[in-house]
């Protein structure tokens, strides 16, 4: 075919990995077939060397495979309530908690600079918000990320040593998980406010919701979680930003034993009022169960699956399986992008904050966002977006969970077992949607959307465990 023949006919156009050429051609309103490559390691040729010496390990594989069972086979039962001195290993009347990767005070993003401070004063070890800032910045505070401590918390994740916190143990290996109470939206300590009523609210539930609540998971004989996350995620939920459904289901479960007349009845009634008025409570006991079904995975030899992943407003980590427990792999926390709330802007927001990650990481939140197409609602974006998002966590992880299956995409179970191989071979990184914190502390939440971990925690990670696997 003649070169004026080629153009005289209509064009059939193919573009590869070139997104600006893409733009060019679509507003010249000439049909495109788009294909969104790129290079595997970014073209890296260290990183595409440890990426294909991972890659041909069938030893990786088999332990991915077993990792990702031990995920799938977790089962998280609600057994209790108690203060976090009380149960969560190594916690000290003055450590503090925290989200995200290791932080010191002073590098510290506002929201959770001002919740630590309203920690302090809800502890009773300053009396002003200055005392409490001074006292942080002392030394004499042990800060540390509530993942070293088989906890997590959202947005800030403060705990402090008289907050009460959700036991979660996971049945079927025997190891426990612990996150706070949610507190609600509005002016809450999770997003760095700390004034009279944020305070009294915490020592409400510490006083009064605690004691009723305890002798309720007692009368019940604990919570099984797995079950409501599974019924939650076949009713609309995703278990991370919208929790509808699992809230009212726990509600459900547990009235029986608040009508129990061994309980104090003012006090059940307010305890019940307390998480009627509350549709988020559920994701406090979410996030743990997700804590707990990960913890079950990790430590398997040669196992690329991906563990943790958190954000501390400043980085974001992950933890891989098969390295060391304490071994964070970190990069830039990113700025998330969807809907802000009247009065704010984008410049008003902090970067990427919270553990709540947690959810993704086990294959439901922004994972399974599918099984939540409302969500677009809160976080922007269209139902075939929330469709696209689920569909594609499939090409970065192992395997898939049957017991969290999402109806529209015909009860497929949901992605399970981030393989940081995955994400770096494909350079698709894992989806998860979240609130958005204002920047400086005590505003609130400004608004929410989705957010991808920063691609260089797992080129770090590669990098790391091809090294370390190739010497074991």
């Amino acid at each position: 075919m003649s070169e004026q023949n080629l153009f005289g006919n209509e064009l059939h156009i193919l573009n590869v990995g070139t997104p600006l050429f893409q733009k060019e051609i679509a507003r010249q309103q000439v049909p495109c077939l788009h294909v969104d490559w790129k290079p595997a390691a970014g073209g890296d040729p260290v990183l595409i060397d440890a990426l294909d010496r991972l890659l041909e390990d069938p030893e990786v594989d088999e332990a991915n495979r077993i990792a990702a069972e031990k995920i799938k086979n977790a089962h998280p039962v609600l057994v209790d309530i108690d203060q976090a001195i009380r149960v969560i290993p190594g916690m000290t009347p003055k450590t503090i908690l925290h989200a995200g990767p290791p932080i010191a005070y002073k590098d510290m993003c506002g929201p959770m600079r001002g919740a630590i401070m309203g920690a302090l004063m809800y502890e009773g070890l300053a009396a002003t918000a200055e005392e409490a800032d001074a006292l942080a910045a002392s030394g004499e505070i042990t800060f540390s990320p509530c993942h070293e401590h088989h906890a997590v918390g959202p947005m800030a994740g403060i705990i402090s040593p008289s907050m009460p916190v959700h036991v979660v143990k996971n049945v079927t290996d025997g190891n426990c998980s612990y996150a706070t109470v949610n507190e609600g939206l509005g002016k809450v300590l999770r997003f760095g406010a700390n004034s009279p009523e944020v305070l009294d609210r915490l020592r409400y539930i510490q006083n009064e919701f605690m004691p009723v609540l305890k002798q309720v998971i007692a009368l019940a004989g604990g919570v099984d979680l797995k079950n409501l996350t599974a019924q939650a995620l076949n009713m609309g939920d995703e278990c991370h930003n919208r929790n509808k459904a699992a809230t009212a289901l726990l509600i459900r479960d547990l009235l029986p034993y608040f009508l129990d007349d061994s309980i104090d009845q003012a006090a059940a009634k307010k305890a019940l009022a307390f998480m009627r008025g509350n549709e988020h409570y559920f994701l406090n006991l979410s996030m743990p169960a997700c804590k707990s079904m990960l913890e079950a995975a990790h430590g398997v030899p040669k196992s690329t699956v991906v563990t943790v992943m958190a954000r501390n407003g400043v980085e974001f980590g992950i933890k891989v399986s098969g390295m060391p427990a304490d071994m964070w792999f970190t990069g830039p926390a990113q700025m998330v992008e969807g809907l802000m709330f009247p009065g704010f802007d984008e410049s008003d927001a902090a970067p990427d904050l919270g553990d709540s990650a947690i959810t993704e990481t086990t294959g439901i939140g922004g994972f399974a966002m599918a099984a939540a197409p409302s969500i677009v609602q809160f976080v922007g974006g269209s139902v075939s977006d929330a469709l696209a998002y689920s569909t594609q966590m499939y090409d970065i992880t192992t395997s898939e969970n049957p017991s969290y299956s999402l109806p529209p995409l015909d009860f497929r179970g949901a992605a399970t077992g981030i393989d940081v191989r995955k994400v770096l071979a494909s350079g698709i990184l894992p989806v998860i949607n979240t609130g958005m914190a204002h920047k400086e502390a005590g505003v609130g939440q400004v608004g929410a959307g989705i957010v991808h971990p920063p691609v260089l925690c797992f080129e770090k990670a590669v990098a790391a465990c091809a090294d370390a696997y190739e010497k074991g």
